[in-house]
């Protein structure tokens, strides 16, 4: 079961804009096919979704998704660089509840 971290990093004047762009298309992603987790989170400088797909066939389908092409679209000359975007496996560990997948 795929968890990815995806980073954001918004030009300093396009935080807003940024943020927008991403709460608009999230309830979108939540209705596709296998998806479990799809949660942003936001810090000074930079958004970060952690996601949870129920495996590789649903995380493919999700890169390749509308959803996906409106969010390159929408972020297209808001962001600073490219999106970082890390595909993780869990290491479970203690309560299974809480330090699993």
């Amino acid at each position: 079961m795929p968890v990815i971290v995806a980073t954001i990093t918004p030009k300093p004047d396009k935080f807003d804009e940024v943020e927008e762009v991403l709460t608009r298309l999230i309830p979108q992603v939540h209705e596709e096919d296998g998806c479990e987790l799809y949660a942003l989170h936001k810090g000074k400088d930079r958004f970060v979704f952690v996601e949870k797909w129920r495996d590789m066939a649903a995380l493919g389908a999700h890169s390749s998704a509308p959803s996906i092409k409106a969010l390159n679209e929408g972020l297209k000359d808001l962001v600073a660089g490219g999106l970082d975007v890390q595909v993780l496996e869990a290491v479970p560990a203690g309560d299974p509840a809480k330090g699993g997948v």
